[in-house]
């Protein structure tokens, strides 16, 4: 399965994926909400902004140049809800490189507009920020790493219901990160297990996978039987979170040839 640390702040190596925070969208006092930062050797990358990453970051004593571009997967307050903050640690700590904020793009202008709401004007920073629309399937370039874009289902229930009187950003996605020969699968928030289905099409290294939408043996049942080498657990329902030993049971029985872990804050997953 290779070495998994669950040091918060542990060292990365040169391809890593450190979890910042895997808690879901309800209050958590033993989790963060959802941000992960990729290392594919000198390129990092941070995927969501769930609150407290600006926080998470400084703990782990990282600098703020280091981030090379920032995926946001969809505007629920636990992937986005951190964002601000950063911008502004991004600010007071002297980040110079230039930065690209990718997201949903019916969200980059009430974006920009909570950063002028929150006195971050684009005078004050010492780098150009500057956000471009993810669009389905369309390839995404970060220095040596390729990020596809797929849509999800995750916020079709919401767009159903409130899209004619309420102008949402209702997008959401899940990513291909491939670098060299390496493949990795983030799922984001997902609508169904079928979300997953782009991702696996092709052999993966590494999925993070939710657990929160939908009952542990969907997921499980979808992912039995792929050509994964191994899988990170994230994002679990506070339910699946409180009987964590009862559902690594159950991961045992149904993905037995396929090493998985369930993450923690902190765990930082090499690949």
């Amino acid at each position: 399965m290779g070495r998994m640390s669950n040091t918060r702040g542990g060292k990365m190596r040169t391809s890593s994926l450190t979890c910042f925070g895997v808690g879901d969208g309800l209050p958590c006092g033993d989790r963060h909400h959802a941000s992960f930062l990729y290392r594919f050797g000198k390129t990092l990358i941070l995927l969501d902004c769930g609150e407290p990453i600006d926080g998470s970051f400084k703990a782990g004593g990282l600098g703020y140049d280091l981030i090379d571009s920032i995926l946001v997967s969809h505007l629920h307050a636990d992937h986005i809800g951190g964002f601000l903050m950063l911008m502004q640690g991004c600010w007071l700590e002297g980040r110079r490189k230039d930065l690209t904020v990718h997201m949903p793009g019916a969200a980059i202008s009430p974006v920009r507009q909570m950063m002028e709401t929150a006195l971050l004007f684009d005078e004050l920073l010492k780098f150009r920020l500057r956000f471009a629309p993810l669009k389905a399937g369309r390839l995404i370039r970060v220095r040596d790493v390729r990020i596809t874009p797929f849509p999800t289902t995750h916020l079709d229930g919401l767009r159903a219901r409130f899209q004619k009187r309420h102008r949402g950003a209702f997008d959401s996605y899940c990513f291909l990160l491939e670098s060299g020969r390496r493949r990795i699968g983030h799922s984001a928030d997902l609508g169904s297990p079928e979300d997953l289905e782009p991702l696996l099409a092709r052999p993966l290294d590494l999925l993070v996978c939710e657990m929160a939408h939908f009952t542990p043996e969907e997921i499980l049942s979808r992912l039995r039987g792929r050509r994964i080498k191994r899988i990170a657990f994230v994002h679990l329902a506070r339910g699946y979170w409180e009987a964590l030993p009862k559902i690594r049971r159950l991961a045992a029985r149904m993905l037995p040839d396929i090493p998985h872990t369930f993450a923690k804050d902190g765990a930082v997953i090499q690949f």
